[in-house]
């Protein structure tokens, strides 16, 4: 089993209970980073304190949470360590593991259903990274060319 950060901000604070619950339930580790409770916050504060976790290997993995899951997914990625995908299907769940060597999903609450949510969690989770030619341009993700 694996040892899951997850974040979110105030729009998918439901969200992230039902899927810290579900994630427990499946035998995982989950370090919930907040927020405990429903005032507004700002997306990227969490989606940073996330992506440090992750960075830090304090984590295997990391789930990014906010109402579109498009703010806390760029917030995550501005960490070089951290290759976050925005999914709202298992497919692209699964294909962000496998080609792209995801190591957070991002979701919007708004948009993703929790048991949708919980679909792709579960692709994300199961699926390996295929490594060999998707491995070199993995590689390109870190550093832009000059």
């Amino acid at each position: 089993m694996a040892r899951i950060a997850i974040a979110s901000d105030h729009a998918a604070l439901g969200l992230k209970a039902e899927l810290v619950t579900w994630l427990h339930d499946q035998g995982h580790e989950v370090a919930d980073l907040g927020p405990d409770g429903p005032a507004s916050v700002d997306y990227p504060d969490y989606g940073y304190k996330l992506a440090q976790v992750v960075s830090g290997k304090d984590a295997d993995f990391g789930v990014a949470l906010c109402g579109s899951g498009i703010g806390i997914s760029i917030a995550v990625n501005r960490v070089a360590a951290c290759r976050c995908a925005l999914v709202s299907e298992p497919l692209s769940a699964a294909l962000a593991r496998e080609h792209n060597d995801a190591n957070v999903i991002a979701m919007g609450a708004r948009l993703v259903g929790s048991e949708m949510a919980k679909a792709c969690l579960a692709a994300f989770l199961s699926t390996p990274f295929g490594g060999a030619r998707h491995q070199r341009r993995v590689d390109k993700l870190g550093t832009p060319p000059a």
